[in-house]
């Protein structure tokens, strides 16, 4: 039997489980998924073995992950529902999807780990927020669930009622800063700089710009303001951006994406 079985191995999954391959071994690790092409691919980069069907999948491992769309996942639990053993431990990262909906669709017989992965995690940065059913975990399994999340980034463990404003702050937000990658650099190709140094002028500032809030605990606004000289450059765009509503655009990408996630709690 394998510690950790994989149901979906696509943009999201797939990181996670070669994560726990590379953390765990290939042998303690199986996967299904629909793609013969996808299951080629998952298996060759990893090693992990591939199982025929969900339900042989959920008889053979202890930590069972649910990494399906949440459109798809109420179909998944009632296909394997009956699979399911007390001993398990299942977790989800289908985005909305409550622990009691996780519970009900699987017949209450299991433990629930929800989590908000995001897709820095192929890099090993990712940012995961979890939070847990209320049902006692052992301190082996409260350290394996420690290494598996900690095995591609960093983890915060928050109250279930706050899982939907954290898929806002970091299951959606990289979306965000792609685009804000891209349209900084194509505003610099505009000017001459070739699009290969765009990109890596853009990316390497942003990446430097989040490691010192992380590294110097300051808030955000005081490191911006050290950047704005009185009267230069940084204080003219910052007034633009003000103009154009810059806060305002991410603010209310925020409550689209919250509100996204509280009706697929309610589905």
């Amino acid at each position: 039997m394998a510690l950790f079985g994989f149901i979906g191995a696509g943009n999201m999954g797939f990181p996670l489980l070669k994560a726990a391959v590379n953390t765990f071994g290939k042998e303690e690790v199986v996967f299904t998924e629909v793609s013969k092409e996808r299951r080629e691919y998952v298996y060759k980069e990893t090693g992990a073995s591939n199982l025929e069907n969900n339900k042989e999948l959920v008889q053979n491992c202890k930590y069972l992950l649910l990494a399906v769309k949440p459109q798809f996942i109420h179909e998944v639990m009632a296909e394997i529902k009956e699979e399911v053993r007390q001993e398990q431990v299942i977790i989800s990262i289908a985005a909305g999807i409550s622990i009691d909906a996780i519970k009900q669709g699987l017949s209450n017989k299991c433990r629930i780990v929800r989590a908000m992965p995001n897709t820095p995690a192929m890099v090993k940065q990712g940012m995961t927020g979890i939070c847990f059913s209320q049902d006692e975990f052992s301190e082996e399994e409260k350290s394996i669930i420690d290494q598996f999340f900690s095995s591609f980034g960093k983890y915060e463990v928050f109250d279930e009622r706050l899982m939907n404003a954290v898929i806002c702050a970091n299951g959606s937000s990289p979306a965000y800063v792609y685009l804000f990658i891209e349209a900084l650099a194509d505003s610099v190709v505009s000017y001459g700089i070739p699009r290969d140094k765009a990109y890596q002028l853009v990316s390497q500032t942003v990446l430097g710009a989040a490691t010192m809030v992380l590294e110097t605990g300051e808030h955000p606004g005081k490191l911006k303001d050290q950047v704005c000289s009185p009267g230069g450059t940084t204080i003219a765009a910052v007034k633009a951006l003000e103009e154009f509503g810059f806060r305002n655009a991410i603010m209310k990408a925020s409550d689209a994406c919250y509100d996204k996630a509280s009706n697929l709690s309610n589905s």
